[in-house]
């Protein structure tokens, strides 16, 4: 499965895309100490995202540039918002309101604590989405066609996670850091990297790249791993991992949450 190009929804928010499901439940409700939410009605499209500590970030991203701690949107659909808030791509989301499309809003939340996590910043956003925007919503379990990641036949290359550190998935598109020397330039590569990450994080990172078949894990494997995946925006997916990481793509009917909006309000201005 060659990619077409670099993902810019992405490289844009340079986060983990893991569901909610997948991640470390808090034990309280998490808010931003401060927040703002205004209409745009200049912009066509969005830019922005969440930076945390423990992020890893392509040297030209913009998110560097946002104060860590922070959240900064801009120009943001419900829809938008909400793909970052859960972790769910746009054909994953339905039931929207009338108003999704033409509104769209600048974002901005600062943690109280400025070393907040980018998991933690998530964990805000969405209480802010629920407060602020009355949002509702249920996930449906739905059957497609779809691959399942398993062992390669020579066996998996993957190794444990240190014990200790702190467990985070990242994906960066379109990272220059290859020299190619047939051809003169630099390549950009599109980078999972992961800290003690599970390949049930992997596979939800894998469903979440723009235009890409949802990805279920069936390897059995139930450790937690440190791994870099690289690849071209021309490779393919299926085969880098198994160059990589001794794992594969089959082609199979999975079932995967779709969201589906029951209410949600426009927020009232700050």
């Amino acid at each position: 499965m060659p990619m077409k190009k670099a993902f810019a929804i992405l490289m844009l928010t340079s986060m983990s895309f893991i569901p909610t499901h997948l991640r470390s439940q808090a034990p309280v409700r998490m808010e931003f100490e401060v927040s703002t939410i205004k209409p745009n009605t200049t912009a066509n499209g969005y830019s922005g995202g969440c930076h945390g500590t423990g992020s890893t970030l392509a040297p030209n991203d913009p998110i560097a540039l946002i104060p860590l701690g922070r959240c900064v949107i801009h120009a943001a659909r419900l829809s938008h918002l909400m793909g970052i808030a859960f972790g769910v791509s746009m054909p994953r989301l339905s039931g929207h309101p009338s108003w999704d499309g033409p509104s769209r809003f600048d974002v901005e939340a600062k943690a109280e604590n400025p070393s907040a996590t980018n998991a933690d910043l998530i964990a805000m956003l969405q209480t802010l989405l629920i407060d602020r925007f009355k949002l509702k919503f249920h996930t449906e379990k739905r059957e497609v066609s779809g691959f399942a990641i398993v062992i390669a036949r020579n066996g998996s290359k993957l190794k444990e996670g240190k014990p200790g550190s702190r467990p985070s998935m990242q994906i960066m598109g379109a990272a220059i850091s290859k020299f190619d020397a047939a051809e003169g330039k630099n390549l950009e590569l599109n980078r999972i990297i992961a800290q003690r990450g599970s390949i049930a994080e992997l596979a939800a990172v894998l469903t979440n790249l723009p235009d890409h078949p949802p990805v279920v894990d069936r390897t059995g494997l139930t450790g937690l791993y440190d791994f870099a995946l690289s690849w071209e925006p021309t490779e393919s997916i299926s085969a880098v991992l198994q160059e990589q990481l001794g794992l594969r793509l089959e082609p199979q009917k999975v079932a995967i949450d779709f969201y589906v909006i029951d209410s949600a309000e426009k927020p009232s201005g700050n």
